[in-house]
């Protein structure tokens, strides 16, 4: 946990460094992107993020609900409210792109209205969290629960493993030297259309870890209903054969 804001600042090194390397990934059909930022934080720390997706020719959104204190009925009903309004203006189903606790937010929008959500990204995303624990921020978490949603709270009482998987594909993006939560809970059972994604960095560092944007990248640029899973071999590969100069006579 100590090394992570250092540890972060690096990654944001290497992603400058990267600027041209990420110029080469694949890309989509253009479609939009909400992105959820990770407990404590704002639109502003996705950024990086966003700047990256829109280079790629998405509309990437930020959420505009301000720090994510947790699910407050201003979050829960926020939330709802902006995916359906990029719904509507986008006339399409949008992916949703969450960061540690915007991951959590993020899937379960994804229970409330899958015919919403195209598919879902974590980042470093605990949803299967059950001690308090396994997350160096569950102290403040927990003291700003007497403002979280009563509905949120009911919810949150019925453990990830006994709900029914996710009907939208998603994908899962961790790292196991995570210093804010356990990585093991960032998994999601092996099944259709859900995977487990390791990249190797920091927790506060995902959202513009270069190894993290190469998996988001891969991900959006799937056809809708042609899921596939990921290969860092099928990523990296060359996408432009070179001509061989001809012989001179």
């Amino acid at each position: 946990m100590v090394l992570e804001p250092p540890r972060a600042v690096g990654e944001m090194g290497v992603f400058a460094a990267s600027t041209l390397l990420l110029r080469t990934m694949p890309r989509g059909d253009g479609h939009p992107v909400l992105v959820l930022p990770g407990f404590t934080a704002s639109d502003v720390s996705t950024r990086a993020l966003r700047r990256t997706l829109r280079s790629w020719g998405y509309y990437a959104h930020g959420w505009r609900l301000g720090r994510n204190f947790g699910p407050t009925d201003a979050i829960v009903d926020g939330l709802e409210r902006r995916i359906a309004a990029l719904v509507r203006e986008h006339d399409q189903p949008i992916t949703l792109i969450g960061w540690s606790l915007g991951g959590i937010f993020a899937r379960e929008a994804a229970r409330q209205e899958p015919d919403l959500v195209r598919q879902v990204i974590t980042m470093g995303s605990p949803f299967r969290l059950t001690v308090a624990d396994d997350s160096n921020a569950a102290r403040l978490y927990n003291q700003l629960r007497p403002i979280h949603s009563k509905r949120a709270r009911v919810r949150g009482r019925v453990a990830e493993a006994l709900r029914p998987p996710l009907s939208v594909p998603c994908t899962n993006i961790f790292t196991r030297s995570d210093g804010v939560v356990d990585w093991h809970s960032c998994l999601d059972d092996p099944g259709p259309r859900r995977e487990n994604i390791e990249v190797f960095g920091s927790h506060c560092g995902l959202g513009h870890n270069p190894m993290a944007l190469a998996v988001v990248a891969d991900r959006l640029a799937q056809e809708p209903g042609e899921w596939r899973p990921f290969s860092w071999s099928h990523l990296l590969r060359p996408r432009v054969r070179l001509r061989r100069p001809e012989r001179a006579a």
